[in-house]
């Protein structure tokens, strides 16, 4: 077959034909890889060829050039780069620059999506340098609508696609084309729309247009002229503004005050839902704007830093014209309307609630007037809308001025619950799930009766106000009845409250986001039970138990996949559940304990790929160790199977973490009962550690692990202690405070959280060896462990995380009591910062005792 069939094979509706298809394409690729991309490229620019066949040959030439995975993009980049002919890559270049003037509009959009795809592989190692240039000449020089809006599109999936740092260099030229094309002369509005979405991408590079005034204004006169044009175009303009409230906020008081206002307000009332919702989205990224700001301001303020705030107060400045038109759209609302879509009144809703957040109880008063009117109306919409909007305005104002309201409104919150309409119980129902969440100190206990009473009705209602009834008890349970002072509150409520749950959720064929809402809440019920109640615990067990039990015996039975993932979900939340019972019991489940390994290890042996049952049942496994202690050692034998075959899944890393965890609960609570098992653990712990594969998460929790069998297995670790202190000093190393960037928020907390793991790793190692009386093991790594140390004591943000100043002290005192008296040691704990350190854990709470204890340690090195 040619590969003009093989092509129209691709897209045949029969699955055999379709794949054999794929199969045949995938061989010529590995096979040849120049021709075969050589004459993918001949076919999308043919324009004898039908459209279908055209753009499936552009789509599998992008995907033999871009990669699912990073590790795979690396190989396609190479196979580009190192082993494809240059005449080939040439002739593939100017095959797809023609095609973006094809007539096929498939056939162009595909051909854009090729030129990216080489773009991200050729411009950051400075191949390719015509490309921009002969893009934008097609922009301001072209005269064919099509091929403007087609380069437009294109140079817009560039933009987005590929690092800022490499399009820099030509912004000027790249924002030239890109206004030219959405100015309001432009008549193509293709043209003009596709323009503004490569503006849209393109502003993440452009800082330094955005720094000149006069720019600024050209480009913000483009895209507010925008906002009166089509509705096509008002939905790209209003998406433009709302990156560019995101980026260029603190450069926007000006263009609030001419312009923004107005014009975002007018664009909330538009009859096109496509742009109200855009306009909306605009208000709301103002709001996530300056809730950021208040949160570092407060930060600055805790720290005593005196800083001026960067926030304009847009949202307390607009905030009386704001309520009044989100109330407005928030009546909107249709019978009919799918709740899973989103539409203008959930997002008014929304925003309302971030508007509560930044302007705080400046909010309270436009609002209230509004839900005291129609909060009793015979129009469900506006009863709807006035119970949404006061559940929207609990968190953000000062609880005080709210809790007055808030006792005002429980009671008729409360009846209407029973409301004739659906949408208002829904509502009625979120509303007392975020009044518990957030203002749970202003509910009159003498409300509590009838509040659970109506609560426990509506696990028995329709699907959503079940969910949120499901919620409203698990909001009780953190809320009201996790306070000590209050905790007595949940007695007599505690069985009710089990058995209304355990009711809710018998059913397996209730929809399965109520179903887990159920297990959700009787599990924090659970958590939070006083020990009046612990009997009712033990009871749910039985349940449990039984309920987990017949749906691993059902799993057995089935073949239909989305039965067998439908009994999954099912089989995690019960083993969740399940989980705290054990949590709560502690010792107590022994009783229970075979039983419950039993159907766990059964659960493991069949856990289908793809859901969270593994993951479930380990942590199980983890709490009954925990519970059980020394007596879970008669269930090693049939652990370590499943044990090591999930510490070695690195595809499914999130089981892989867990298990490492699981490794270190067996050895605490079997100490030296664990030894036999240590080899192959430390073994496979070690191995992934070297596994490029392996997500880096797992990583630190490994090397705290590290920790944990040394402490539970003493001098019998010291086989494992050269690699491992070899092992932690290479970790130490790759964490240095040169490899830190202040702008790389989720590395610098990787690192952080990497050394709290090696000083967890190296106290557990120490205390372990200074038990058995075996710190004169520890002599030849000083150096190492101290140096560590004075890289974490000398890093300002790291030793003010929490628990690394105290972890770090009781490492210090740990060495200190652990090695011989004297002037040998002296140099490792005459550090600067080590009394320094003692100072500051001593003003913390709880810290007095360790600060003490270590001040008396270090003295004996004097």
């Amino acid at each position: 077959m040619s590969v003009s069939q093989l092509l129209a094979a691709s897209l045949a509706p029969e699955d055999h034909i379709r794949n054999e298809a794929e199969q045949k394409l995938a061989q010529y690729a590995s096979e040849n890889f120049g021709a075969y991309t050589a004459t993918l490229a001949q076919e999308l620019v043919q324009e004898q060829n039908a459209a279908p066949i055209r753009q499936a040959a552009g789509i599998q030439l992008k995907n033999a050039l871009s990669g699912k995975s990073s590790g795979a993009q690396n190989e396609l980049t190479q196979r580009w780069l190192q082993n494809t002919d240059p005449a080939v890559k040439s002739q593939i270049k100017s095959a797809v620059l023609q095609t973006l003037a094809s007539p096929t509009i498939a056939a162009a959009n595909t051909a854009g999506l090729v030129i990216v795809a080489i773009a991200e592989i050729e411009l950051p190692v400075q191949q390719w340098p015509e490309l921009i240039h002969v893009l934008l000449q097609h922009v301001t020089q072209g005269t064919e609508p099509s091929l403007k809006r087609a380069t437009l599109q294109t140079i817009g999936f560039m933009c987005d696609a590929i690092s800022p740092e490499v399009l820099a260099t030509q912004a000027n030229e790249i924002l030239t084309a890109v206004a030219q094309g959405a100015r309001k002369e432009e008549p193509n509005e293709e043209v003009r729309l596709a323009a503004l979405k490569a503006l849209t991408n393109s502003l993440r590079f452009i800082n330094a247009n955005f720094e000149r005034e006069g720019e600024r204004n050209y480009i913000m006169q483009i895209v507010c002229e925008a906002t009166q044009a089509s509705a096509n175009l008002q939905v790209a303009a209003f998406e433009c503004l709302v990156q560019i409230m995101e980026l260029y906020y603190d450069k926007m008081q000006f263009y609030m005050e001419k312009a923004l206002f107005r014009l975002t307000l007018d664009g909330m009332k538009h009859e096109n839902q496509d742009v109200a919702l855009q306009a909306i989205e605009f208000w709301s990224t103002v709001c996530e704007e300056e809730m950021q700001m208040m949160l570092e301001d407060e930060e600055n303020k805790n720290q005593g830093i005196n800083a001026e705030s960067m926030s304009q107060q847009f949202v307390k400045a607009a905030v009386n014209e704001l309520v009044d038109v989100l109330w407005w759209l928030m009546t909107k609302k249709e019978e009919d309307d799918d709740e899973d879509e989103w539409n203008v009144p959930m997002s008014a809703a929304t925003c309302l609630s971030l508007v509560a957040g930044a302007a705080e109880e400046a909010i309270v008063r436009p609002l209230v007037p509004h839900i005291e009117r129609h909060l009793t109306s015979e129009d469900w919409r506006y009863r709807e809308a006035a119970v949404m909007a006061f559940g929207s305005i609990m968190a953000g104002p000062d609880p005080q001025i709210l809790a007055p309201l808030v006792q005002t409104a429980l009671p008729p919150l409360i009846a209407m619950m029973r409301d004739a309409n659906s949408h208002v119980k829904d509502t009625t129902a979120w509303t007392l799930g975020r009044i518990i969440e957030h203002q749970a100190t202003a509910i009159n206990p003498e409300h509590l009766n009838v509040l659970i009473g109506v609560l426990l009705q509506g696990l028995a209602d329709e699907t959503k106000v079940a969910s949120n009834s499901a919620w409203c008890i698990l909001n009780l349970s953190e809320n009201v009845f996790s306070d000590p002072a209050a905790g007595h509150q949940l007695v007599p409520y505690f069985d009710m409250l089990m058995g209304g749950l355990m009711k809710a959720s018998e059913s397996n064929a209730r929809e399965a986001h109520f179903r887990t809402a159920t297990y959700e809440a009787m599990s924090s019920l659970i958590n939070h039970a006083p020990k009046e109640s612990l009997q009712s615990v033990a009871s749910a067990v039985e349940i449990l138990l039984s309920r987990l039990e017949h749906s691993v015996q059902e799993m057995t039975r089935q073949h239909d996949v989305e039965t067998k993932r439908s009994l999954a979900e099912i089989e995690s939340d019960l083993t969740s559940t399940l989980t705290a019972t054990i949590r709560a019991l502690s010792a107590d489940i022994r009783p229970m304990a075979d039983r419950i390994m039993a159907t766990v290890l059964t659960l493991l042996q069949g856990a289908p790929k793809g859901t969270t049952i593994s993951e479930d049942a380990f942590l199980c496994i983890s709490s009954l160790t925990n519970a059980i202690e020394g007596d879970f050692s008669r269930y090693m034998d049939s652990l370590k199977p499943f044990l090591l075959a999930a510490l070695q899944n690195h595809e499914e890393y999130a089981v892989c973490q867990i298990a490492v965890g699981v490794v270190g609960d067996i050895c605490r609570s079997l100490n030296e009962q664990a030894v036999p098992y240590c080899n192959d653990f430390m073994m496979v712990l070690m191995q992934n550690l070297q596994a490029p594969e392996l997500n880096k998460d797992v990583k630190p929790t490994i090397l705290g692990s590290f920790g944990d069998i040394a402490l539970a297995i003493g001098d019998k670790f010291e086989p494992y202690l050269y690699g491992v202190m070899e092992v932690l000093n290479q970790a130490g190393s790759l964490c240095g405070s040169d490899r830190l960037d202040p702008e790389d928020y989720e590395e610098t907390e990787y690192i952080a959280s990497l050394r709290d793991s090696i000083i967890e790793a190296y106290v557990g190692i120490v205390q372990g060896l200074k038990t058995a009386e075996k710190t004169s093991a520890l002599v030849p790594y000083l150096d190492s462990i101290f140096r560590f140390a004075d890289l974490v004591a000398e890093d300002p943000h790291q030793i003010e995380r929490d628990g690394t100043k105290k972890s770090l002290l009781g490492l210090v005192g740990d060495l200190a009591e652990g090695l011989p008296q004297g002037g040998a040691y002296r140099q490792y704990f005459a550090r600067q910062w080590v009394p320094s350190l003692i100072a500051r854990v001593k003003r913390e709470p709880g810290g007095r005792e360790v600060a003490r204890w270590t001040k008396e340690m270090v003295k004996r090195h004097a």
